[in-house]
């Protein structure tokens, strides 16, 4: 069974390759959103945080292929959501 750490570290891996959909891996924007975001599902608030991860790649109509980490990142934190 994965450790609470190891968890963690999965969570923060998805929410940055979900943020690079949007966001350049230099942007101080991807930073403050993917950081509130890990906030909220420290709090345990993952079940909440995984559905606007899904509405934000759907409004901007991604293809599958762009929203893959997007998805990616949401249903793992709804596998995981305990």
């Amino acid at each position: 069974m994965d450790s609470d750490r190891d968890i963690i570290i999965h969570v923060i891996e998805y929410l940055w390759k979900a943020a690079f959909v949007f966001y350049s891996q230099s942007s101080t924007q991807a930073e403050a959103r993917e950081s509130k975001r890990l906030q909220l599902i420290l709090e345990g608030k993952s079940s909440s945080v995984a559905p606007g991860m899904h509405r934000s790649a759907t409004l901007p109509k991604l293809t599958p292929q762009q929203r893959k980490p997007v998805d990616t990142c949401a249903r793992y934190l709804l596998n995981n959501a305990k």
